[in-house]
């Protein structure tokens, strides 16, 4: 028989009743009242010249036909629903991307830039997760994830996005306190530590590693203060607390602006940002949105980079 939409309706309001096992069950879950409900039932059982429920004084019981019926309806309705919510996540999701990143990239580096990429692309959201100091890519909630490593990059996927250089910086007023010429200064700074720059390095490792590259390798590279974050050690070194071995990409316009001075040339690091793609658990943002941000990215990294060479 044709189903009209008096039926599909009644339908929904048949699921619940059988479900429940009760008409004024059934009213509470749907919020109509009882009566409704036992009038779209016994409409039902008419247009369908079927008997689904038997009604007795303890309540309702399904009949053999409204077993079959419910055993129907049920996991369609399900499914209807099912499909539905998966496509509302789809259409919310599908511009919108989920980026985690270190915090000292992400806000020193990214997020002032991000204005840029939204006059681009402005149907393209993003949200920036930088809520630890280390990215967590063990989690499948994100998109994209740019990481922080050494190079090569441990694994296959990664694709290095910003090849790094260290430099030391510290206040104006403290760089006045000592001859950076004299390789013995070392011996009574005050340094400034990323306590884990990534997974399993040591609290003192961008240290010994500028120490070694300058030929300064008999100075102790673990005295000092330690920071979760690169950016609170230079922060620290702007207030006057030592020296903070900054990188690069994240000094921003600090020393033209006179926060911060550097009595060295940058170096090559030997570590990088990567660009990884991420194993969303949620429907996954669209391929163009990812791409589209993918392009951008790289854009700015080479602008960034030119920047740098014409200093």
């Amino acid at each position: 028989m044709k189903l009209n939409g008096q039926i599909l309706a009644a339908l929904r309001t048949f699921e619940a009743a059988a479900s429940c096992g009760s008409f004024t069950q059934a009213a509470k879950q749907l919020h109509i009242t009882a009566a409704a409900v036992s009038q779209q039932m016994t409409n039902l059982e008419s247009q369908l010249k079927l008997c689904l429920f038997e009604r007795h004084s303890r309540g309702i019981r399904l009949t053999p036909c409204g077993e079959q019926l419910l055993n129907t309806v049920q996991p369609s309705l399900d499914n209807i629903a099912a499909t539905i919510d998966k496509l509302q996540v789809s259409n919310i999701t599908s511009n919108q991307l989920r980026i985690k990143s270190t915090p000292s990239f992400a806000y020193k580096w990214l997020v002032p830039r991000l204005q840029h990429f939204y006059q681009e692309f402005p149907e393209i959201k993003i949200q920036i997760f930088a809520d630890s100091a280390l990215v967590d890519k063990a989690t499948t909630d994100y998109d994209l994830v740019i990481d922080f490593g050494p190079i090569p990059y441990p694994g296959n996927e990664a694709e290095l996005l910003l090849a790094e250089a260290l430099i030391p910086v510290m206040s104006p007023a403290y760089a006045k306190q000592f001859n950076w010429h004299d390789p013995d200064c070392w011996a009574q700074v005050n340094l400034l530590h990323d306590a884990m720059p990534w997974l399993g390095a040591s609290p003192d490792s961008e240290w010994r590693y500028w120490f070694n590259a300058m030929a300064l390798g008999n100075n102790d590279s673990s005295t000092g203060h330690s920071f979760n974050r690169t950016d609170l050690a230079m922060e620290a070194a702007a207030a006057g607390q030592g020296v903070a071995l900054a990188r690069q990409a994240l000094l921003g316009d600090d020393i033209s602006k006179g926060n911060l001075v550097a009595p060295f040339a940058p170096i090559k690091a030997g570590f990088g940002y990567y660009l990884l793609q991420g194993r969303s658990s949620k429907v996954q943002s669209s391929l163009h949105a990812i791409e589209c941000f993918k392009g951008w990215i790289r854009q700015q990294v080479l602008r960034w980079e030119q920047t740098q060479k014409s200093h």
